[in-house]
């Protein structure tokens, strides 16, 4: 029961944050959603902080299980982030801006959490992922992929920058595919950009059935 209860905490806290921002989301607000007193939500975690924290690792642990299932999911490279921006679009596609720029200014031990795994298991399957595609003859050859790995992952970043990308103006799913879109199409040989056209159709005329 009580593995139960702090489970139920953490994972409506994790959508509370997401969909308002975490910095406007309160302890109060939290258990009120939950239908329990502040004092019980307190009995599993000792403060907001603890809490932010134990949501990251919830989106880390759902992140890296994903991008496994990716990849063993995927016929080659392309489909792979094909995939991989199915999930990140349907994740993100009602997650508020802020949600990162909070992480950062106030929740310091939580945000290096997120770093680690950025910095290390993220770089890796983008890395491997470039490095299949150009085997695959999807991806130029001449391309780095220890480089192109690294600014993909900044790129992701600056797409949470809310000075760059103000919410009242821009769409976050929006500037997330026009991102994805540019990348792809940046890695690819003429015989990957032929399977990116195709598998742009087969969205489209899934989107239509």
């Amino acid at each position: 029961m009580e593995t139960d209860n702090k489970e139920r905490i953490r994972v409506r806290a994790y959508e509370l944050f997401l969909r308002f921002g975490i910095r406007s989301v309160s302890m109060d607000d939290i258990a009120a959603q939950l239908g329990m007193s502040k004092k019980t939500v307190y009995q599993y975690f000792n403060d907001k902080d603890e809490l932010v924290e134990a949501a990251v690792e919830m989106e880390i642990s759902r992140g890296k299980q994903d991008c496994r299932d990716c990849v063993l999911r995927s016929k080659d490279a392309i489909e792979e982030i094909f995939l991989t921006m199915e999930n990140i679009v349907g994740q993100f596609r009602n997650m508020n801006p802020a949600v990162l720029y909070d992480l950062e200014k106030f929740h310091h031990n939580a945000y290096r959490k997120f770093l680690k795994y950025k910095d290390e298991f993220l770089l890796e399957v983008v890395r491997k992922n470039i490095e299949r595609g150009i085997k695959e003859e999807l991806f130029r050859p001449e391309i780095n992929a220890e480089i192109i790995s690294r600014f993909r992952l900044e790129s992701m970043m600056v797409i949470f920058n809310m000075d760059l990308f103000p919410p009242r103006k821009y769409n976050l799913t929006e500037v997330i595919l026009q991102s994805f879109e540019n990348y792809l199409f940046g890695l690819a040989t003429i015989k990957g950009h032929k399977l990116i056209l195709k598998y742009q159709q087969e969205k489209k005329s899934q989107a239509h059935e």
